[in-house]
C-alpha cells in the first residue's frame, strides 16, 4: 500500500484548537450537519473485529486515539471528538455510491491492530480507499471531514467534456492541478495518468480531456500534461511526453514542493513548506477590498519569484478559521480585521509581522518583495526575540557581578578604615603613656630637690 501523507508542523497552531472547536462551528460552514440521532455508528476495532470491518466497507475511516482512562478532562474532550465522527458517519449513512464505515483505535488497548494496519502518529485520522492509506490533516469536524470524504470517493481524475467545465477548470486557482489530453480512457498513456493521480488523490487535482476543441484553448498537444501552480497564469508543460506513472510521480513530488503560494483550508492543513523552521503566513479576507486587494499583490509577488524554490508562503483565509482568529491575535499579537504577513517560528510561535505605515494602503509589490527578501536573507528573524533576551539575561548578570564588586569595595573600605582608627588609638595611647612617663619624672625631680634643701 502507497500511503499518502502531509507532515503537520503547524501544531503549535491547530494541535488541540481544531480538537476543542472544531465541532462548534458547524453553523459557519455550508454544509448543514444534523443533530445527532443517538444511533451507534462508528465500531470500536479490536483484534477480533478489525478483519471483518475493513472488508465490510469500501472506505473505512479510522480514528487513531490516545488512552483516555482514568483521565476526566480527556475523556470529555474524546467525547467530543467521538461525536464528530458519529455526527459525520450519520450523514454518509444513506450514500448510494459509497459504503464508508467508521472505526476507533486505541493506542493502548489496540496497539496490535495499530501495527497491523499501519497506523503510526497517535491522534490521526487515516482513511482507507482503494488500497491506498490517506492521512486526513484538517479539522476534526463533522463538516470539514465529510466535505473530504466526498473529495475521497470521487474519481482521482475528473473530465472535461465542456465550455462550462473548461470554465469550472480555470475558476479554480488556489490549488494545485494537472490537465492532460489523451485519445480517450482506453489510451495506456491515460491510463498511467489515472494511476499517478491515485498516488496523490484527493491532494492535488488532475483532469483530462478527450476533445480536441477543448485541447486546444488549454494549448495542450496529445499525450502532453501541464502542471499549474496556485496562482499562477501561465501552467508549465511536464517535459517528456509521453509519460509513464513514475515520471509523472517524480516530477509532481519535486514542484509540489516548490509551490510559491499554498492555501490553508479547514480540510487540509499544510505544513511541509518550513524554511530553515520557519514559516511565511499571510493573513487576508479574500471577501473583503483590503484582503482581495493584498492578495493581488501577493500573487504578483509570487509570480514574479515562482522559480525562488526557497520561497513558499501559507495563505490563511480567517473567514475559513472564525473560532482560531482570537487565538491567533493573541498567540502572535495582531489585529486580523485588515491583511498581515509575517514569518513564524514552527517549534516557539515567535514570529514578525510586517509594519503596514498606512492602514488605508497595502504595500506595494516592490515594499513587499523586499520584505520577504529580508525574511530569506534572514534580516528579519523571530529568534532575534530570543537572542534580546539572552542580551536582557547577561545585562542582568552583568549587574549582579557589579552589585558584588561594589559590596566588595565597600567592605575593603571600612576594613581599612576599621585598620586607621586601630592605629589612632594605639597612637593615642602611645602618646598617653609618654605623657604619663614625663610626669613621673617630673615628680622625681622635685623629690630630690627638697631633700637636697
Amino acid at each position: 500500500m502507497q500511503q499518502a501523507t502531509i507532515a503537520m508542523k503547524w501544531g503549535w497552531i491547530f494541535l488541540g484548537v481544531f480538537l476543542s472547536l472544531g465541532t462548534l462551528s458547524w453553523a459557519e460552514k455550508g454544509l448543514e450537519i444534523p443533530e445527532y440521532d443517538g444511533k451507534d455508528r462508528v465500531h470500536a476495532l479490536t483484534a477480533k473485529n478489525y478483519k471483518s470491518l475493513m472488508k465490510k466497507y469500501d472506505v473505512m475511516v479510522i480514528y487513531y486515539h490516545k488512552n483516555v482512562d482514568g483521565n476526566r478532562s480527556a475523556m470529555k474532550q474524546f467525547q467530543i471528538e467521538e461525536l464528530a465522527l458519529e455526527l459525520a458517519a450519520q450523514v454518509l449513512d444513506d450514500l448510494d455510491d459509497e459504503d464508508i464505515g467508521f472505526g476507533l483505535v486505541d493506542e493502548k488497548k489496540d496497539s496490535a491492530v495499530a501495527k497491523k494496519l499501519g497506523l503510526d502518529e497517535v491522534e490521526s485520522i487515516y482513511i482507507f480507499a482503494d488500497d491506498e492509506i490517506i492521512e486526513y490533516d484538517g479539522e476534526l469536524a463533522a463538516d470539514t471531514l465529510v466535505e473530504f470524504l466526498y473529495d475521497v470517493i470521487e474519481d482521482p481524475v475528473e473530465i472535461i467534456d465542456n465550455e462550462r467545465e473548461l470554465k469550472g477548470f480555470h475558476n479554480m486557482d488556489e490549488v494545485i492541478k494537472l490537465v492532460g489530453y489523451f485519445k480517450s480512457e482506453k489510451s495506456p498513456h491515460f491510463i498511467e495518468y489515472d494511476d499517478a493521480a491515485e498516488e496523490f488523490h484527493p491532494f492535488v487535482k488532475f483532469f483530462a480531456t478527450f476533445d480536441p476543441k477543448i485541447a486546444k484553448k488549454l494549448k495542450l498537444k496529445l499525450n502532453e500534461v501541464d502542471f499549474y501552480e496556485p496562482f499562477m497564469e501561465e501552467p508549465v508543460t511536464i517535459p517528456g511526453k509521453p509519460y509513464i506513472e513514475s515520471e509523472l510521480v517524480e516530477y509532481i513530488e519535486q514542484h509540489d514542493r516548490c509551490v510559491t503560494v499554498h492555501q490553508q483550508q479547514p480540510k487540509h492543513v499544510y505544513g511541509e513548506d518550513d524554511i530553515d523552521g520557519e514559516h511565511i503566513v499571510a493573513f487576508a479576507e479574500e471577501d473583503d477590498p483590503d484582503g482581495f486587494e493584498f492578495l493581488e499583490i501577493l500573487k504578483e509577488v509570487a509570480r514574479d519569484n515562482t522559480d525562488n524554490p526557497n520561497l513558499s508562503i501559507i495563505w490563511i483565509d480567517p473567514d475559513n478559521f472564525p473560532l482560531l482568529v482570537p487565538y491567533w491575535e493573541k498567540t502572535f499579537g495582531i489585529d486580523l480585521s485588515s491583511p498581515q504577513i509575517g514569518v513564524v517560528d514552527v517549534e516557539d510561535a515567535d514570529s514578525v509581522w510586517m509594519e503596514m505605515d498606512d492602514q488605508d494602503d497595502m504595500p506595494t509589490a516592490d515594499e513587499l518583495e523586499q520584505w520577504i527578501e529580508d525574511v530569506l536573507s534572514g534580516k528579519i528573524d523571530p529568534d532575534d526575540d530570543d537572542e534580546d533576551e539572552d542580551d536582557d539575561d547577561d545585562d542582568d548578570d552583568d549587574d549582579d557581578d557589579d552589585d558584588d564588586e561594589e559590596d566588595d569595595d565597600d567592605d575593603d573600605d571600612d576594613d581599612d578604615d576599621d585598620d586607621d582608627d586601630d592605629d589612632d588609638d594605639d597612637d593615642d595611647d602611645n602618646d598617653d603613656d609618654d605623657d604619663d612617663d614625663d610626669d613621673d619624672d617630673d615628680d622625681d625631680d622635685d623629690d630630690d630637690d627638697d631633700d637636697d634643701e
